[in-house]
């Protein structure tokens, strides 16, 4: 359960992370609270799952990488465990279950292009499931937040 500085917390940090020497006792400071206690709060947030992720979104391909959309058709019965698996490689963020025949679904970023169907042939290896890859033809940005 959230108590009002974890809402507090996940509402302000929506906003952005300032860029400082200091960052989270500026943003201790703006909740009324410590550095310490909002480390503490995010660990537990991310520990708890309440938070899945806590860290920033850079555009991979302004920074020489790629970036696409994929998506799985896992049996239910090993969804979970195929998940994990896929969790595991550390250019895959955002996976999400879908009620689709194609139930599974995340975004794959990757320091260059080339590492990209690297990524994507170990994933499909080690999952033994095909990886469907849907690379985006046109960016759109939908700013998004979620009051807590």
């Amino acid at each position: 359960l959230m108590d009002s500085l974890d809402r507090k917390i996940i509402n302000e940090l929506q906003e952005g992370f300032p860029v400082s020497d200091h960052p989270y006792a500026e943003v201790a400071e703006k909740l009324g609270t410590t550095e310490t206690v909002l480390l503490q709060k995010l660990g537990q947030l991310l520990d708890d799952g309440l938070l899945s992720r806590f860290g920033p979104m850079y555009h991979a391909e302004q920074l020489g990488g790629a970036l696409t959309l994929c998506a799985m058709q896992v049996p239910e019965a090993v969804f979970d465990v195929v998940a994990d698996e896929v969790n595991r490689f550390p250019q895959v963020a955002h996976n999400y279950e879908r009620e689709h025949r194609l139930n599974m679904w995340f975004v794959l970023a990757t320091e260059t292009p080339e590492e990209l169907q690297d990524t994507l042939d170990a994933i499909e290896t080690k999952t033994g499931h095909q990886v469907y890859n849907m690379p985006k033809l046109e960016e759109f940005y939908v700013g998004l937040r979620f009051n807590v």
